[in-house]
C-alpha cells in the first residue's frame, strides 16, 4: 500500500473516528470500483456520446492508460492533470491515476492556458491528459487520450492508504488564482458518497446525468461516487445543450439531473416532447435556487427537487427528498455523517439561532488542505479542522439552514450594503422574469449601484423592477439601478453563471 507525507489538516483522530463509527469505506477510489467490476461486469457504467460501456469495459479502458501512463514515468504520488470533456476518456483518466496511486487534478475544458499553466506549476503535475494541445502552455508532459489508449499491456493496480490524497479539486472563489482544494479517498467516497446516497430513494438504481463538468466539484460526485461508491449509471455529454440535453434524457433515461439552476430554467424553457418520465429527482447546485424556478422544475419533470449547497473548499448541506416543498430553496439540514456546520461571528464564536453568521464546517468530506498556498491553509482552515466558507447563513429553530449571502459579495452603495443574492431572490417571483442575477457596477457619487441583470419574456423597467420589490418588502435602497437585458446568461466552464462576465456586461451598458 502506498503511503503519504502530505499533512492533513483535519486531526488523525477524527479521521479515524469517522472510520470507525461506518462513515468511512476504508479503500481507495479504484480499489472500491473494481469491486464493483467484479459483483456486475456486464451493468452499464457510461452512456456518453459514442455509446455504451460496462463496468468491465470501462475497467478495460482505465487499465489500458495506466499501463501507458507508467510507460512514461508516472506512479504512486504523482499528480496528473486532467482537461477533458464529459465522456468515457475522463472517467477512465480518473480511474487510470487512482489505479497507479497517483493524484488526479481535473479542471474544465475552456479554462485559458494561462490557467492551465498556473494549475500545473503549483499542483508540481508531472502530465497532463488533454482533448486540447496544451504542449505550448504547460511544463509538462501532454498526452491526448487517443495516446495512452495504445496496447501497452496492464497495469497492475497499487493500494494507496484511504486517507492519503487522491484529486485536487479546483475552486474560483475570488482569490487571484483558483484554489486548488486536496481531497483524500475516504472523504471522497465516504462524505461526498453518504451525501448522493441520501438522494436516491429506496430500492432504486442511480442513473445521474451531470450536466456540469465532471471536472468541476459538483462533477466530482461522477466517477469516484456513482461508479466507486454507489455501482451506478453515468449519463455524459460533451456540451450541455438545451436540445441535446432532452434528447439525452430520452434516450439514457436518467434518474438524477445534476447541475446549476440556470440549466434546469433552460430545459424548461427549451419546446420539447422528449419522454422526462424516468427522472426522480432534480439536484440544482453552484448557485441559489428561488422558490419560482423550484417549483417550475416539481411541475415540468415531475420530480422531487433537492436543493444543494455545497462548494470545492469542504461544505455540503441539501434538503431531503422528503422535506415540504416550502423548504425547497433553504440548503436544508447538515447531515454529520458528511459536514457538520456551526455559524460563527468575525472571533470564530458561535452565533445564537436565527443570528447571520459565517458559516464553517468540518466533517467526513472535510479536504485536506490546500494546495500550494499555505496562505490559503492559514486563512481559512482552522487549528481543529474547520473549514471557513465566508458564506454566511442562519439557522432557524428547527435546525434548517438559510444561506444568505457571501462575505465578499456585497454591492456597497453610498456606505450602504447590499446583498445581490437577497434582491435576486425576491426578483426571480416576478411573472416576467426567467432568469436573474443582480452586479454591482462602479458609480462616481455613490460608489456602486446594483444592476439587475434579467432573461425575461417581456420587457422590464427599472421602475416596474422598483414597485415589485417594494410591495414584498424589500427597502428601497436595495432596489436595481439598471437593467440589463439578455437572451441568455453566459456561463463559466464550470457551468455556472459568470458574474464576471455580466459585470463587464453592466459596466459596457448605457445607464
Amino acid at each position: 500500500m502506498t503511503t503519504t507525507t502530505v499533512r492533513d489538516l483535519v486531526p488523525a483522530e477524527l479521521r479515524h473516528r469517522w472510520a470507525e463509527v461506518g462513515y468511512y469505506p476504508d479503500r481507495d477510489i479504484y480499489d472500491l470500483y473494481a469491486v464493483r467490476v467484479y459483483l456486475h461486469p456486464l451493468r452499464t457504467a457510461v452512456i456518453d456520446d459514442d455509446g455504451e460501456l460496462t463496468y468491465a469495459e470501462l475497467n478495460e479502458l482505465a487499465l489500458r492508460m495506466a499501463a501507458n501512463l507508467r510507460c512514461r514515468g508516472v506512479g504512486a504520488g504523482d499528480v496528473v492533470a486532467t482537461q477533458l470533456a464529459n465522456g468515457r476518456h475522463a472517467v477512465a483518466a480518473d480511474l487510470a491515476v487512482g489505479a497507479l496511486g497517483g493524484v488526479v487534478l481535473p479542471f474544465p475544458v475552456g479554462r485559458g492556458s494561462g490557467e492551465a499553466r498556473s494549475l500545473v506549476s503549483r499542483s508540481r503535475a508531472v502530465a497532463v491528459i488533454a482533448d486540447d494541445d496544451l504542449r505550448d502552455a504547460v511544463d509538462c508532459t501532454v498526452f491526448s487520450p487517443r495516446e495512452l489508449l495504445e496496447p501497452a499491456g496492464v497495469a497492475e493496480p497499487v493500494r494507496s492508504d484511504p486517507n492519503g490524497p487522491a484529486r485536487i479539486l479546483v475552486s474560483s472563489g475570488s482569490e487571484a488564482e483558483p484554489k486548488m482544494v486536496l481531497y483524500s479517498h475516504n472523504a471522497l467516497l465516504g462524505g461526498r458518497g453518504t451525501f448522493v446516497g441520501r438522494l436516491i430513494p429506496p430500492g432504486e438504481d442511480l442513473r445521474a446525468l451531470f450536466l456540469v463538468p465532471l471536472a468541476s466539484s459538483f462533477g466530482s460526485n461522477g466517477t469516484t461516487v456513482t461508479l466507486a461508491r454507489h455501482g451506478g449509471t453515468l449519463v455524459l455529454q460533451r456540451k450541455f445543450s438545451p436540445e441535446s440535453t432532452m434528447a439525452l434524457i430520452e434516450r439514457a433515461r436518467p434518474t438524477h439531473l445534476f447541475g446549476v439552476p440556470t440549466m434546469f430554467k433552460m430545459l424548461l424553457d427549451h419546446p420539447s416532447t422528449a419522454d422526462t418520465s424516468s427522472i426522480r429527482v432534480i439536484a440544482p447546485g453552484g448557485a441559489q435556487l428561488d422558490a419560482a424556478t423550484a417549483q417550475a422544475c416539481r411541475e415540468g419533470f415531475g420530480a422531487t427537487v433537492v436543493n444543494v449547497y455545497g462548494s470545492a473548499d469542504g461544505v455540503n448541506c441539501h434538503t431531503a427528498l422528503d422535506d415540504p416543498a416550502h423548504r425547497g430553496t433553504g440548503a436544508g439540514r447538515p447531515n454529520p455523517a458528511v459536514a457538520e456546520i456551526r455559524l460563527v461571528d468575525d472571533e470564530l464564536r458561535p452565533v445564537p439561532v436565527g443570528s447571520v453568521g459565517e458559516i464553517i464546517a468540518r466533517g467526513p468530506m472535510s479536504p485536506m488542505r490546500y494546495v500550494g498556498d499555505d496562505d490559503l491553509n492559514a486563512r481559512y482552515r482552522t487549528p481543529d479542522g474547520w473549514v471557513r466558507t465566508g458564506d454566511l447563513g442562519v439557522f432557524d429553530d428547527a435546525g434548517y439552514l438559510t444561506v444568505v449571502g457571501r462575505r465578499k459579495d456585497v454591492v456597497i452603495r453610498g456606505g450602504a450594503n447590499i446583498s445581490p443574492a437577497e434582491v435576486e431572490q425576491v426578483l426571480a417571483a416576478h411573472p416576467a422574469v426567467r432568469d436573474v442575477a443582480c452586479v454591482g457596477v462602479p458609480d462616481e457619487l455613490m460608489g456602486e449601484r446594483l444592476c439587475a441583470c434579467l432573461v425575461t419574456s417581456s420587457p422590464v423597467t427599472v421602475d416596474e423592477l422598483g414597485k415589485f420589490l417594494g410591495e414584498k418588502g424589500i427597502a428601497r435602497f436595495k432596489h436595481p439601478e439598471r437593467v440589463l437585458g439578455l437572451d441568455e446568461f453566459p456561463l463559466s466552464p464550470a457551468g455556472k453563471v459568470d458574474k464576471e462576465a455580466l459585470r463587464i456586461l453592466a459596466r459596457r451598458a448605457r445607464p
